[in-house]
């Protein structure tokens, strides 16, 4: 039986999912999961991973795949796996998941305020080699570790990403890959591999860390029980993918230097690559490995816009969530029906969700709605729902202008996707908030078709990376800025920041709770 499709499995902050490609690049089937990541009650700010549930949606999801498109699993050439970024899994001496937690787990205040006590310039330091602060990072992680519960620390002794582990549960081959390994801030950006002295600063251990293997290399193949689990055939290669952002950049073709890209999901990244890999004197914003060899990236993250919108339409869009069932409509295109008739700016009204990225203090004020009257014609549901979009889009407009101040360089143009831009109103806020042109791509599952790419690539289907990227990615539509629409978002641009920042200090003061600040902090 010929082997001319690519399966990428992707484990998203919101959701598990199983997409299917042909070698040109065309989705074939997507099964997802919905998932969440409980609060344990006795840590605050805690966010732990279920790997036992979690796997096994994740074989629904390909189960599902080929139940949906009567595809065959012995006609899957590769497999690649994609993931949230900062989630870790830590492995007994039998390679045993024993602890893990999602991607802005939280939990380690104690750990963070002892890192800094221990050496306030320490983390400065650590962002000159990895890129990463202690915000984010897996070092504070392992050290709450090591103080709460230190019969489990003594346990471990491998520690891994999420999408190497779904690679470990299909092949039973534990290896870390560089563009999300760079993430834990235990890598050295311009090596590419691990930095064990950042262990040894602490008084951690510094051999509890997997091989290394570059983006699109084979790290093994289905093993009888990855059969078992999810239907993929034994024997099947699988390749080592990466991160959400970085595949999904390679998913649209951002994958020279000084391209850019938004990913609009329950977070948003804004993805701007460099050949240099240098980070920024003041710690303000994330530098990653690409998946592209050679590539790096500075990253600014948005917390919650997904989330958010998921939050409104389920909190007070009962109606159109009941029409489009009725229907077999998208409830958000219901929404965005309506929203498209309220004019830029929401008439002055403006909404506090995520700041603009500071990485080293990183914090966000209390979700908020301000600056509107009882009018119920023009701040009707309609309005909120709208100004939840232009809040995402004024926090990247701010990511813009932190890159370049950090570069010396701006895109000319935005990619955007993810779930954000399957609609054309998010798409044209966008584009009318940076004033650049924003194009779309016809597959909106960029990361996993990221993960086909280098699946393929792995198994010499696609001699190159980016070539291959070019080559496959096919445009939807361009949105061109309405210039008077962006007028309006210029005017209110800055007073949009001062107010958020006066949201920051009454959160700063205990008298309003934080959207979610960096442990330590």
């Amino acid at each position: 039986m010929p082997k001319q499709y690519l399966m990428a499995i992707d484990a998203g902050t919101g959701s598990v999912r199983a997409v299917l490609f042909n070698t040109a690049g065309d989705q074939m089937g997507c099964v997802q999961r919905e998932w969440t990541h409980a609060q344990d009650p006795r840590y605050p700010g805690s966010m732990d991973f279920d790997w036992t549930r979690n796997w096994q949606l994740a074989g629904e999801c390909v189960r599902g795949v080929f139940a949906q498109t009567g595809i065959a699993p012995e006609e899957i050439a590769a497999v690649s796996t994609t993931c949230m970024r900062e989630g870790i899994v830590l492995y007994d001496a039998q390679g045993r998941e024993i602890w893990a937690c999602a991607n802005v787990d939280a939990r380690s205040n104690d750990e963070v305020g002892q890192l800094i006590r221990l050496d306030p310039e320490m983390e400065k330091e650590i962002y000159a080699i990895s890129g990463q602060t202690y915000a984010l990072g897996a070092l504070p992680r392992i050290l709450w570790v090591k103080n709460k519960l230190p019969d489990l620390y003594n346990r471990v002794t491998k520690v891994g990403m999420f999408n190497d582990w779904l690679i470990y549960k299909l092949t039973d081959v534990l290896a870390v890959e560089p563009s999300n390994g760079s993430t834990t801030g235990i890598f050295d950006l311009q090596k590419r591999t691990w930095d064990t002295a950042i262990m040894r600063k602490v008084g951690l251990k510094d051999d509890i860390f997997p091989p290394v293997a570059e983006c699109g290399t084979i790290v093994g193949t289905v093993n009888a029980q990855g059969e078992a689990d999810t239907g993929l055939a034994q024997g099947t290669p699988v390749v080592a993918g990466g991160g959400d952002s970085q595949l999904g950049c390679v998913g649209v073709g951002v994958v020279s230097n000084k391209q850019a890209a938004i990913f609009g999901g329950s977070f948003w990244q804004y993805e701007f690559n460099t050949d240099s890999g240098q980070t920024d004197p003041e710690c303000r914003v994330r530098v990653n490995c690409h998946a592209v060899p050679a590539m790096w990236q500075y990253e600014a993250l948005a917390f919650n816009p997904g989330l958010a919108m998921r939050w409104y339409r389920d909190a007070f869009c009962g109606e159109e969530n009941e029409r489009a069932e009725k229907s077999g409509a998208d409830p958000y295109q219901l929404m965005n029906a309506e929203a498209a008739k309220i004019p830029a700016g929401c008439y002055g009204m403006m909404c506090t969700f995520s700041d603009v990225m500071n990485f080293i203090a990183w914090k966000h004020a209390a979700p908020s709605f301000i600056n509107f009257d009882f009018d119920a014609v023009k701040f009707n549901k309609y309005t909120f729902y709208r100004a939840i979009m232009e809040n995402a889009a004024m926090v990247t407009k701010g990511h813009l202008a932190l890159v370049r101040e950090a570069t010396g360089n701006a895109p000319e143009e935005i990619i955007f996707a993810g779930g954000a831009s399957k609609g054309e109103l998010w798409c044209q806020i966008v584009a009318d908030v940076l004033g650049l042109p924003v194009k779309v791509p016809v597959v909106k599952e960029a990361t996993a078709l990221g993960a086909a790419i280098l699946a393929g690539y792995g198994i010499g289907i696609y001699p190159d990376i980016a070539q291959t990227a070019n080559k496959l990615v096919k445009w939807e539509h361009t949105y061109q800025p309405n210039q008077e629409n962006h007028k309006v978002y210029e005017a209110m641009y800055t007073p949009w920041r001062e107010v958020y920042q006066a949201q920051l200090v009454l959160s700063d003061r205990g008298l309003t709770r934080y959207m979610w600040v960096a442990p330590g902090l």
